[in-house]
């Protein structure tokens, strides 16, 4: 193959293969500069210009996020829920990012990011951004997917499209279903304004009249009972459509007189706020953390307001009040033209059965030499197993856990749970186990994000079943994804071992591109059995020899790795660096990068969502490439390339390059020395992302994203239609090929 050289924003460049990578020579070099600070860089790698701040750069992949419910190649119920996602991830932002950024402007800590801007400016910044994309949002939403919906007899209807008898049916379900369960709150000095749930749909109601005490209260709130479906489908014969909905905010909203008999209804809005929903348990001062989350997870649905949603017509008098209420400002504002609660609408992806508006359904494959029926055991032993989710099934991480589960020659099975689920197959087999007597340890994370009361509920299954459950190391996250199974074999102990880039969720598994490596290896089986016994006891128990784990030794060999490939293109050898995540941040790996460009070390990254470096930079990044990919699956994985003088090197992780994963939490990243499984990696994560010219998006110095497209007459090679190609059944077939 001939190699096309690199440009800074070229998605058509081809890349080699690791044995042509191995063999290449003359590397164009970069003209070397004096060795003054930053590594022998003449510019200040710490100029604030050189970065880009992360929370904007989030911004610009849930644009990207945006941009999937727009694409004419995205088919149309996955248009919603794109859509859907948009609005979730952009809620998990202001609950977190933006809450935590207020916290820092009200505590008076004036600390700029690495990029230079401080956090009231980056506050006012975030303002414009998501005023703009939510706008966008919803203007999509009213003016595209709705009416392609109703095109294909699918259709939210409006109040004042209500036929007679769907009014009727509509008064039915009202008084059946909504009447017995809603509590309207009048306002007045003996009911001051409620409590108001994160995130839950409201009404604010304005009120002329008397009721049956003689009081004048101007206003009430209907705060909308979780139980309540936000999305309801209409019965056939009612509408005389198969596929008609009407959200519940439109129901109530029909009948809110019927909430204040007697009175008379001047105003009735939707209306939705949004909290700071960082937990904060100071663990030093704690006995048992389990029930102090089960504490902070009640508060935290009370606590700080961060962002007021209400509807497009509420009166500016109705629109001050709340913002009194919730304590904030007119940037806090954001008024939609649709449902507040935008995200609920994904119901109907998964109430709409009309494959053909949806993603090819598909079977995952199964590696060679593996089936239901067989030996996990035997077959990891005849060599190791790599597996590339969702495109090949997770059935063999489960079946070691399965198999060893009822095996009596394993004495132990031993676990790091992050994420997992409520019904988890993986949990089951856990509890069998330590039921039929194994030793069963669990390193359960009770703080991960938003499944802390998940974690809680499994934590003390596995604990009544007689498993040891561990809650990890105080102040460091437990993120690394581990399976140890200890068997006897012929006089002797072996270890099996899972490493894998994702989390033992059965519902992510198919959703997210992930890596999973099962091994005997005895080398990172010793390195496997040290990091549990480090997570679970005390003291120190040695080097680790083929694993890299934060925060130990992973980012200092990150950063050896870097520097060696800098150094060897210093030399005039060949270099490169290759790495496949889902957020870079880290300054000090950011800086090594930049060096490492500098002395002509060709860098392709394949970074789907925050990227804080800036490519393509004269003198400082004119050798670094950045792409991202989104698609229909969540690009997961985390994979690392390093060319080291031909011998290809490479990892994969639990860990991205960010401070919270290489400093604050526990990750693995490891090894995978077999040569045709390295080749997997090297092409499955990194050569197909890069070919990529229908999925990927390239970035600029400026920090903005561009997407690809095929040329004229060019095939198109979308990353993750290849690898369903490669290695799934797909069962039905889009009318529209994905995005």
């Amino acid at each position: 193959m001939t190699e096309t050289p690199h440009h800074p924003n070229d998605p058509h460049a081809s890349y080699p293969t690791i044995s042509e990578l191995s063999t290449r020579q003359g590397m164009a070099q970069q003209p070397r500069v004096d060795d003054v600070g930053n590594g022998g860089s003449a510019v200040d790698l710490n100029d604030p210009s050189l970065y880009i701040n992360r929370e904007l750069s989030f911004l610009e992949f849930n644009k990207r996020v945006l941009h999937l419910s727009k694409d004419p190649n995205t088919p149309l119920l996955e248009k919603l829920r794109f859509l859907t996602i948009c609005s979730t991830n952009l809620d998990e932002f202001f609950e977190i990012r933006v809450a935590g950024r207020k916290e820092q402007v009200a505590l008076g800590l004036g600390q700029d990011d690495q990029d230079g801007l401080t956090s009231q400016q980056l506050l006012e910044r975030i303002s414009v951004v998501a005023h703009e994309m939510v706008t966008e949002q919803y203007r999509v939403l009213q003016e595209e997917i709705l009416p392609a919906l109703a095109d294909e007899g699918i259709r939210i209807l409006k109040r004042d499209e209500w036929t007679e008898s769907q009014r009727e049916w509509v008064y039915g379900f009202f008084h059946g279903e909504v009447f017995p369960v809603v509590t309207p709150k009048g306002l007045d000095p003996a009911h001051p304004f409620p409590r108001i749930l994160n995130k839950s749909l409201n009404f604010i109601v304005s009120l002329k009249g008397t009721d049956a005490f003689g009081r004048h209260s101007r206003f009430a709130v209907v705060q909308v009972p979780r139980s309540l479906p936000r999305v309801i489908k209409l019965p056939t014969e009612i509408s005389g459509n198969q596929y008609d909905f009407v959200l519940l905010s439109a129901v109530i909203h029909d009948r809110v007189e019927e909430l204040f008999p007697g009175m008379t209804v001047t105003g009735c809005y939707q209306f939705r706020a949004t909290r700071n929903s960082d937990l904060w348990v100071d663990e030093e001062e704690v006995d048992d953390l389990l029930h102090a989350l089960k504490g902070e997870l009640r508060s935290r649905n009370y606590a700080a307001a961060v962002r007021l949603e209400v509807a497009e017509n509420c009166s500016e008098e109705m629109t001050q009040f709340l913002l009194r209420q919730f304590h904030l400002e007119q940037d806090d504002l954001y008024q939609v033209n649709g449902p507040v609660n935008m995200h609920r609408m994904v119901a109907i992806h998964d109430m709409v059965d009309r494959p053909e508006l949806k993603y090819p359904t598909f079977i995952p494959g199964m590696p060679a030499n593996m089936n239901k029926d067989s030996n996990i055991f035997e077959r990891i032993r005849n060599s190791d197993m790599l597996l590339h989710h969702p495109y090949q099934s997770f059935t063999p991480v489960l079946e070691l856990v399965r198999q060893a589960a009822r095996d009596p020659n394993v004495l132990a099975i031993k676990q790091t749970l992050y994420r997992t689920g409520s019904d988890s197959s993986t949990v089951d087999a856990l509890i069998d186990a330590a039921r039929t007597g194994k030793e069963v340890t669990a390193i359960v994370e009770l703080r991960a994000r938003f499944d802390e009361a998940a974690n809680i509920d499994l934590a003390t299954r596995l604990q009544e079943a007689g498993a040891n459950v561990v809650y990890g190391v105080v102040g460091y996250k437990t993120h690394g994804k581990m399976v140890l199974v200890v068997r006897r074999e012929h006089e002797r102990l072996r270890f099996y071992v899972h490493l894998g880039t994702g989390n033992y969720h059965a519902k992510t598994t198919l959703a997210y591109t992930d890596f999973s490596l099962l091994t005997c290896d005895e080398e990172l089986g010793q390195d496997t059995h040290k990091l549990f016994m480090q997570l679970t006891g005390l003291g120190r128990f040695g080097d680790v020899h083929k694993i890299l784990h934060a925060p130990f030794t992973l980012e200092n060999g990150l950063l050896q790795l870097i520097r060696a490939e800098t150094k060897r293109a210093r030399d005039g050898q060949s270099a490169a660096i290759m790495a496949k995540m889902n957020s870079l941040s880290e300054p000090r790996v950011i800086r090594a990068l930049y060096e490492a460009s500098q002395a002509g070390v060709s860098i392709d990254l394949v970074v789907r969502g925050i990227c804080c470096l800036r490519p393509g930079i004269p003198g400082v990044s004119e050798n670094i490439r950045v792409r991202s990919i989104l698609g229909r699956f969540l690009e997961h994985s985390r994979a690392f390339y390093f060319h080291a003088g031909g011998k290809g090197v490479t990892y994969c992780a639990s860990a991205d390059w960010m401070p919270r994963n290489l400093y604050r939490r526990m990750e693995s990243c490891f090894p995978i020395d077999d040569p045709e499984l390295r080749e997997r990696v090297y092409e499955e994560a990194l050569t197909i992302p890069l070919e990529d010219n229908c999925q990927a998006w390239t970035l600029d110095r400026e920090g903005q994203y561009h997407r690809g497209a095929p040329r004229d007459g060019e095939e198109r090679r979308p990353t993750q239609e290849r690898l369903l190609e490669r290695y799934t059944i797909q069962r039905t077939l889009s009318s529209k090929p994905t995005a």
